[in-house]
């Protein structure tokens, strides 16, 4: 064999140790999340969680069904939307504020309720979902889903005091044609808030979050993270970018501490399909450490974006299970022991 040869040899294993290093630091960096996903039967729903359940599907009714689509082509039923969920945010004894702005001569809401923190409040956790829907569809699960249980959330978390500020935030205008353009709702809140110098230490943007399968194969997603991930779309998602890896990876840690429900997490590319897909893209841009929980939406969900997308569709048991579970990750968001107390500020 010639040097030449062997000089070849010698730089295509030199690539290769290179490309799997690569590979093996990006599986530790990006997916490897602590703990372990829930195996095996849902446990028994307790009292409490079907309360919670039958908590849940009345706000999606009301949203999906009674209200239907809601966007700016829809306005009187966006501002229907909004008002619901003020009065709901009301009767949960929260004083709401409004961050109104104009687009095409039609004001818009972001809604936002408040507990400030009582010995950390200026680090706030935001907790945040969309109220319109997608031009055609009542947006049962995209996002009904995502603001019953910011409202479920928010009610449960009225008489308690965390040790950091707590915000419950409706945006408007997620969906197209407003989605990553300036007139976004949580664009316009979150650069609001970088103007402001607020120390947002966690966005958790609750998005999609209703749909679950245990059929084989249920689960897609964009190549090739179908090596990696299961193919039955019976689990929750935990997604960021790579900035926001230590808040996904504690997120999903707290998360199967606490709950007995499937989950899979990822800090990634953000430019990766679906990755930046939501309010949480918002917080991003403005330098916030941000996350998305969701059940993936288009990747499993037959009716993403479509009429189809009706409150039936949704599976309020398993929901309730699983935000049983995320209630326990706010908790500990919100009231971290010292040796956390600044470690996802993004600054």
């Amino acid at each position: 064999m010639s040097r030449k040869q062997d000089w070849m040899r010698v730089r295509v294993s030199v690539l290769v140790g290179l490309l799997c290093g690569g590979l093996a630091v990006g599986w530790l960096t990006m997916i490897r999340m602590p703990g372990e996903s829930h195996q095996g039967p849902l446990p028994p729903l307790t009292e409490e969680v079907r309360a919670l359940e039958r908590e849940l599907r009345a706000h999606v009714d009301m949203l999906a069904g009674d209200i239907g689509e809601r966007n700016l082509f829809h306005y009187d039923k966006l501002v229907t939307a909004a008002d619901y969920i003020r009065t709901m945010l009301s009767r949960s004894g929260y004083e709401v504020h409004r961050q109104a702005y104009e687009v095409s001569g039609k004001v818009c809401e972001n809604l936002e309720a408040e507990i400030v923190g009582a010995d950390r409040p200026d680090e706030i956790v935001v907790l945040g979902a969309h109220y319109d829907s997608v031009m055609g569809s009542p947006g049962a699960n995209d996002n009904a889903t995502g603001v019953a249980a910011l409202l479920a959330l928010a009610r449960a978390f009225s008489d308690r005091q965390p040790s950091r500020t707590l915000r419950f935030l409706a945006f408007v205008n997620e969906e197209p044609p407003f989605f990553q353009t300036p007139r976004m709702g949580s664009w316009v809140y979150a650069k609001r808030s970088r103007q402001r110098g607020e120390q947002i230490v966690a966005m958790l943007s609750l998005e999609t979050i209703g749909y679950y399968s245990d059929e084989p194969g249920s689960q897609s997603y964009p190549f090739p993270f179908s090596l990696v991930y299961p193919s039955t779309a019976n689990f929750i998602a935990f997604v960021g970018n790579v900035k926001a890896g230590s808040l996904v990876r504690q997120v999903v840690g707290d998360f199967r501490r606490h709950a007995q429900f499937p989950s899979e997490g990822g800090a990634l590319l953000g430019f990766i399909p679906g990755v930046g897909w939501s309010d949480h893209w918002a917080f991003w841009r403005e330098g916030f450490p941000a996350m998305m929980v969701t059940d993936t939406a288009l990747f499993r969900y037959p009716a993403y974006h479509l009429s189809s997308d009706t409150p039936e569709k949704v599976q309020y048991g398993r929901m309730a299970r699983m935000l049983s579970g995320l209630e326990q990750v706010i908790s500990e968001l919100a009231n971290p022991p010292t040796n956390r107390s600044l470690e996802n500020t993004g600054r």
